[in-house]
Formats: structure tokens, sequence, C-alpha cells
């Protein structure tokens, strides 16, 4: 079996050397991080001080990158390369700190040079628009030209748990594309995947001014990394209520903020049944349900309520889960034993208001499994809020009225998937549901590493991640005009 607090232990200084800090063994701070299956420490990282993080910020700001597209793009497909060797043992890290499956964590990693490729392709493109003066009565034989320049501070990154590099690389690789520099702050509780991946990127030859990875206690350092003089953009990918927190002590900052959702997948009386079903139950467990685009309700059409039910409820029973080492289990455990027994605890109170629990709601540790419950309300906390685990609610409806008003009445406006045929029914849930994305007979995640995403109401402020999306929000677009004969 791979060893991976050795792995850890080796990855962490080379990271921290690069980082040229003088961090390390002996450090009296430091966190300790858990495997969440055998709760076990996996290895310890510094516990930065506000010193610390003010020095990384100043270290940032004086640098002037001066890194050609050419260049850029050759460390990012250098990194890609990196990573696709060490395939297996980015997995293995993944899923020792975060406790998912090895089959999500491998996909994950994927994942990962994906991210890189697509950053490494979009640095090439050029950026400007071009616009001719003379397109009115009272022209000028002029052109307008754009570019879009690096902001002139450091992008403050702070990212989640459930994805713990390929959100790190959402947030990186658009930074590194457009020769910004970052102060990146990790989930404390997976913390060496960020870690791992910035020592790729110095294995490929980014400096190591460009990113630097803190950790460290949210409640010390977290409003230092917003409010630092250095500091021109904050991206964060999380909670509401830290990510509103964050937009409220920003003050005059860009924020980019991706904020979860509670995605429905809706099934209408004329679906494949077949089909919704294994989108029903891969979109709730995939990641052990810890996706903000995660099934977090269905939807279904009460004509064919009853026959999905039972599909949902045979393909639920066959979803194997346990020790994420264990390649023949399709989910691992939650982030941690608290989580769970949120999950639980909010099972048991739909249940207590009417709601069926079909399967599941079986807890050990971290461990929850994989549950499904009928004839639940829209009004219940468990699919009122967002529920950030393996949980299958399912909510009947008579019409597509009625599915598209219950489907926009939560806070979130993420995504969200449709089951149908009719192109009647679809054009209506693509331009009446109050989401990010609309995906017609796919789950509400899907996407490419390419593509714009992110959602309204609370689940964001509009702007968008994606590589080319996250580009332009990491950049400032100057406009300059010359005479045109």
């Amino acid at each position: 079996m791979m060893d991976i607090p050795g792995l850890i232990k080796e990855r962490q200084l080379d990271a921290m050397r690069s980082l040229g800090r003088k961090w390390g063994a002996g450090r009296e701070r430091h966190i300790d991080v858990f495997n969440p299956f055998t709760q076990t420490v996996l290895g310890t990282v510094p516990k930065a001080t506000l010193e610390e993080v003010r020095a990384a910020f100043d270290w940032a700001r004086a640098y002037q990158p001066q890194l050609t597209r050419y260049e850029r793009a050759a460390i990012m497909n250098k990194t890609a390369e990196l990573a696709r060797v060490h395939l297996q043992e980015i997995a293995h890290l993944i899923s020792a700190e975060s406790g998912l499956a090895i089959k999500d964590a491998l996909y994950e990693a994927g994942r990962v040079s994906d991210v890189l490729l697509f950053g490494a392709q979009e640095v090439l493109k050029d950026d400007g628009q071009i616009f001719s003066c003379d397109l009115t009565h009272h022209g000028k034989q002029r052109r307008v030209y754009t570019q879009r320049s690096p902001l002139l501070g450091v992008i403050t990154a702070i990212t989640p748990f459930n994805h713990p590099m390929n959100q790190v690389a959402h947030k990186v690789i658009p930074s590194i594309a457009t020769n910004n520099r970052m102060v990146l702050k990790p989930s404390e509780k997976v913390p060496f995947s960020a870690i791992y991946f910035a020592d790729l990127l110095y294995q490929a030859g980014l400096p190591p001014q460009m990113l630097q990875v803190i950790t460290g206690d949210p409640a010390e350092i977290a409003d230092e990394m917003l409010t630092h003089p250095a500091v021109d953009l904050i991206t964060f990918t999380g909670g509401v209520a830290i990510g509103k927190y964050i937009a409220s002590k920003a003050g005059y900052r860009r924020v980019v903020l991706e904020l979860g959702g509670n995605d429905p997948l809706i099934v209408m009386d004329d679906a494949d049944l077949d089909e919704a079903s294994t989108l029903a139950v891969q979109g709730s467990y995939k990641n052990s349900g810890q996706r903000c685009t995660a099934v977090k309700r269905m939807l279904v059409h009460d004509k064919v309520a009853d026959a999905f039910t039972e599909m949902v409820l045979a393909k639920s029973r066959a979803w194997t889960y346990g020790d994420p080492r264990d390649e023949a289990n399709l989910m691992g455990t939650v982030i941690d034993e608290a989580a769970a027994t949120l999950f639980e605890s909010r099972v048991l109170e739909a249940v207590s208001q009417g709601a069926r629990l079909l399967l599941g709601n079986q807890r050990q540790g971290a461990l929850y499994a994989p549950t499904v419950l009928d004839r639940v309300r829209p009004e219940m906390t468990l699919v009122r809020e967002e529920t950030f685990g393996p949980v299958s609610p399912i909510i009947r409806f008579a019409d597509i009225d009625e599915a598209i008003r219950i489907a926009n009445g939560t806070a979130y406006g993420l995504s969200s998937g449709v089951c149908t045929n009719r192109m009647d029914d679809i054009v209506r849930f693509v331009n009446e549901l109050h989401m990010g994305t609309v995906n017609v007979r796919e789950v509400p995640g899907y996407r490419l590493e390419l593509t714009p995403f992110g959602g309204i109401k609370d689940s964001g402020l509009g702007y968008k991640e994606g590589v080319q999306e996250a580009i332009k929000s990491f950049t400032n677009l100057k406009t300059y005009s010359i005479p045109w004969i």
C-alpha cells in the first residue's frame, strides 16, 4: 500500500523549501490533519502567524511577473505531464485526506490535468478585440483595441475541502495564465493536495512568488487575507455564510464567490426512467455527495414517481461504500463525523415531519450510508437548505409549473438537471429556472473545466469559474485607440 504519510512529509518539505519559508520540522505551531476513515493523523502543517501571512503578501506584491505567454503555457503543460505521471500518487493523497473513494479521487486527479491543459491553450490566444470607429455618421478613421493586463495587486484564494486539488487548480491556473500573483489558503482539513500541486508547478518552473500556499487557522488569519493592502481580488469557494462574511469585509475589492447549491434533478413524465434514475444516484453519491452541484433534490412527476423511486432504491442498494482505499467501493466517507451527524439529524427531522425513509441514514464515524427518502416536502430543512452529503430526497409534483416553482423555491441558484424529451418543456426550463446551469438528460454538475460555471442568488454573485471566465475576472481590461487611414 502507498506510504501516504511518507509522501506527505516529503512533499510538504519540498513545497515549503520552494516557498523560501523557514517553517517545517520542529515548529511549535501546527495543525494536525486527519484521515476521515481511520481517524489517524496523516501529518501536520504549519499554523501560520499573522506576521507570516503579511510577509507572504509583501513578498508577492514586490515581485513583478515577466513570463511570456509561451513560458506560462510551457509551465502548465509540463505540470500537466507531471500530474499524469503521478496520477496514482495524487489520487491516493486526495483519498487519504478527504475520505473520498479512490475511484472519485482518480477522477479528480484527471480533471486537474484538464484544467492545466485548458489553461495552457487559453494563454496562447490573443485576448484583445478590435473595433472600427467609422461605424456611424459622426465616426472617425480610428480603431479601438483592447488588451488584458494582470492585476496591480495580489489575489487571495480560499478553497474548500470537497475537491482538494481540482478547486485549487481552478484558482491557480487562471492566475498563472494572466501573470498574476496569488496567496492560497486551502481548507485546513485537506491542505496536502494543495501543497503537492504547488510543488508540481515549482518543479515545472513557476516562480514561487507567483503562488504561495498558506496553512493556518481561519479564525486567526482569514481577516488579514481579506484586508491586507496588497489584495486586489478575493476568490472563494465554500459556504454561504462565510462567502457573505468575505463580501462584507472585502471593501473596495473585486470578489468572486462560488457558494454552493441546492441542485434539483427534474424528472418529467416522458423521461427514460432507467436513464433518469442512474443520473439521480450518480449525482447524489459521487464524491460522497459533497459537491455544490450534487443532486440534492429529486423532483419527480406524479405519474412516474412510484416507478422512479423503486429504480433509485434498487440502484442505491447496489452503491457500495466503506473503506475509501478499497477499489470495490463506489463511495468513501464524508469529510468528518460532524458532517455525517448533521445529515443524520436532518433525515430524522424529515421523517418526523412525514417523509418516508426507504434506505440508509446509518452512520459510523464519518462513514454515512447512501440514503433515500420519499414523500419529502419542499419546506423540510433537508431540502430547503443545502444538505452536503449522500442523501436522495424525492419530491413529487403534478405539472411543469409546480416543478419550476419548487426548483426555484430555495435561496440557491447554481445548477440543475432536467430529464425530458419534449422541446417545449426544455425551452421553459432553460428560460425559467433561476440557475446558472441547466443540463438536459445529464446531472446538474456536468461541465468541462473550460466552460463557464457559477450561480446566482445565494450560490454566487454571477461571476463564473471555468478557465476562460476566470481569466476575465483575474485581469483588468485596457482600451486604447490609434488613427487608422
